[in-house]
């Protein structure tokens, strides 16, 4: 696997916000979100080829419970499943953060799926290639399902502008049965200013319809920083 980078921080989104953890940074990405804020791991993917015991290696420099298996896409990579099946072995727990647009039989403790609404798509004026590509693949329903099925979820939705929040309402209809507590509706920014702004609308929105705000804690505490 191409691994961007492996450090330990806190988990600053999600239902584990707040959890000491080691963040296992894959690289690539089969999508290209405009907004994307690990563009080195994306865009302009960096980093080295890692063995599964290369990686377990540089985990167990720390002395933590919590693993998040992130990226770019880490379902892009099949040595995933041994992967999660190591850390498990291990007693870690194991959070995968995946768009949801692709499937591997792997096993964890939390799956963080991040759909990806019609907003994130690049400019078709600057990045032709990567606008039809981001547009025909980063929604793939019948994968979210299954996924959901199969673990415990969560959907978290960056959210960008208010007439986004139509688009996640009608994917939530066509998933069924989803507990609203477990859909994170997350502001789009990389700065306290731009969070804020968007906050100020979206949070009443959470709460309105019993879905849980999802705030960017890791802004707050260390800035747009990488390998926090």
């Amino acid at each position: 696997m191409k691994i961007a980078e492996v450090y330990k921080s806190v988990q600053g989104e999600g239902l584990l916000t707040g959890a000491v953890s080691v963040f296992v940074r894959v690289s690539g990405c089969n999508l290209r979100c405009w907004f994307c804020d690990t563009p080195y791991a994306s865009w302009h993917p960096e980093g080295v080829d890692l063995t599964v015991d290369e990686i377990i290696a540089q985990v167990e420099e720390w002395d933590c419970r919590h693993v998040v298996l992130t990226g770019g896409e880490p379902m892009l990579f099949a040595e995933l499943i041994p992967l999660c099946e190591r850390l498990r072995q291990a007693g870690r727990h194991v959070t995968i953060e995946t768009a949801g647009t692709l499937y591997l039989p792997v096993s964890c403790q939390l799956m963080s799926l991040s759909p990806k609404l019609s907003g994130s798509t690049p400019s078709i004026e600057e990045h032709p290639h990567w606008s039809r590509r981001h547009e025909r693949s980063r929604l793939q329903t019948d994968v979210l399902t299954r996924l959901i099925a199969e673990h415990p979820y969560q959907l978290k939705f960056v959210i960008d502008q208010p007439q986004e929040l139509a688009e996640v309402e009608a994917l939530l209809a066509k998933l069924e049965r989803i507990d609203p507590e477990r859909v994170l509706l997350m502001p789009q920014g990389v700065t306290p200013e731009q969070l804020e702004q968007r906050s100020a609308w979206l949070r009443p929105y959470c709460q309105e319809h019993g879905y849980t705000f999802c705030p960017r804690k890791q802004i707050e505490w260390f800035g747009a920083t990488r390998g926090t």
